[in-house]
């Protein structure tokens, strides 16, 4: 199964609503919405899909599958890494694929990240919520007590740790932020189009939580985005070109769901999940035109950086540096905007703007790309790697 496994199977289809705060649509309209443009896109019918991968806590496969009349489920996974889920479910699908358990896998993310936070009077009630599995406990019962409530406060607790240890300049976080803002002034579904940074703004914004100043943090939308992923040989007879999931892995700090008894903070799950992932892509990091990286918080996209090889510890500084993640750098990093400013869809949203900078479609398209890496992040460090090419 293994030979088929890495470049077996290829993203089809891709489909993703706007990115809002405070909609008047619910979590789920949305992620049906989202689904269908990818099963159309990918010029197929829900009749195609026996393979489902549903979003944490929001919807079930049953019920997807019975919204969009799907009519036989072969066999559906939940993937519970917090951000890290979406990348990571691409390695689900090509298994499931190259073992012949299913052919044609949908795979969806969408939540209320905002409105579910602000409810407004009239809006539907709801109580569909994430499922935080282990970590929630972790939260609930060990850091809440102690005053640690949000995300930026759980991930402050390593990434002050980062900062002292290396020396991390502020000049480094900010790059990642205004590079992001730049890039979603392209898109035109990004939250924050029309609404460039400057790096005045970026100093003078408030800390959330040290070193986390407010331009270092991801937007809370609503949103929800979906692709169908489907073998390399019937890939080829769909109307865009394929998007070859060419490696891939996910990786787990330890212990996973705690942070403060790890022997080494910044010994995250991406460090573990990266070299897996280009062995078994076949390629270097050098290889790779595009970055898609997972941008809950800038600093995190720099230790990302580091662990996947593109600077050593400490360094990414210089790696973000004199342009080299703009378009018209090196390494083009977030072309949509990512998290920081096209809109927090636990990072499906990004392995969507691979997609379309490997077919050549996206609104801030990287000339010639060829091969794009996509990361995940999510929970308390958990990590997942994919990495995409054109068909050859």
């Amino acid at each position: 199964m293994t030979s088929d496994v890495w470049g077996g199977c290829a993203i089809v289809g891709v489909g993703e609503t706007d990115y809002v705060r405070g909609g008047d649509r619910h979590v789920c309209d949305l992620i049906l919405d989202a689904a269908i443009e990818a099963i159309s896109d990918a010029g197929l019918t829900p009749a195609h899909i026996d393979g489902i991968i549903p979003p944490p806590g929001y919807m079930s496969t049953e019920e997807i599958a019975a919204h969009l009349g799907v009519p036989d489920v072969a066999y559906h996974a939940s993937i519970l890494m917090g951000g890290a889920s979406p990348t990571a479910s691409l390695q689900t699908a090509a298994m499931a694929i190259a073992a012949g358990v299913a052919d044609t896998f949908l795979i969806c993310m969408g939540w209320n990240g905002y409105s579910a936070l602000r409810p407004k009077p009239d809006a539907r009630p709801t109580k569909r919520t994430m499922n935080l599995g282990p970590m929630g406990e972790t939260v609930r019962n060990l850091y809440a007590p102690y005053g640690l409530m949000s995300a930026a406060q759980h991930y402050s607790l390593y990434l002050r740790h980062y900062v002292e240890r290396y020396g991390v300049p502020e000049d480094a976080a900010a790059a990642v932020a205004l590079t992001c803002r730049d890039h979603a002034q392209l898109n035109r579904k990004a939250l924050m189009r029309g609404r460039p940074l400057t790096r005045d703004e970026y100093d003078a914004a408030p800390f959330i939580a040290e070193p986390l100043r407010k331009f270092d943090c991801c937007v809370e939308t609503d949103c929800a985005t979906a692709i169908v992923v489907t073998s390399i040989e019937r890939a080829r007879d769909l109307p865009h070109p394929p998007a070859v999931y060419l490696g891939g892995a996910e990786g787990h700090p330890q212990p996973a769901d705690e942070i403060a008894n790890r022997p080494d903070l910044l010994e995250l799950g991406i460090h573990r999940a990266a070299p897996r992932a280009f062995a078994r892509a076949g390629i270097a990091p050098t290889d790779v035109d595009v970055l898609e990286i997972y941008d809950c918080f800038t600093y995190v996209v720099l230790l990302q950086l580091e662990a996947l090889g593109y600077a050593e510890p400490g360094d990414a500084a210089s790696f973000v540096a004199d342009g080299n993640i703009g378009l018209e750098g090196r390494y083009p990093m977030n072309t949509h905007g990512g998290l920081l400013s096209q809109g927090h869809c636990w990072g499906l949203n990004h392995v969507v703007e691979a997609t379309r900078q490997l077919r050549g479609t996206a609104d801030a398209q990287v000339p010639d790309a060829e091969v794009a890496l996509v990361t995940g992040y999510g929970d308390l460090g958990d990590g997942s790697v994919a990495i995409l090419g054109k068909d050859r």
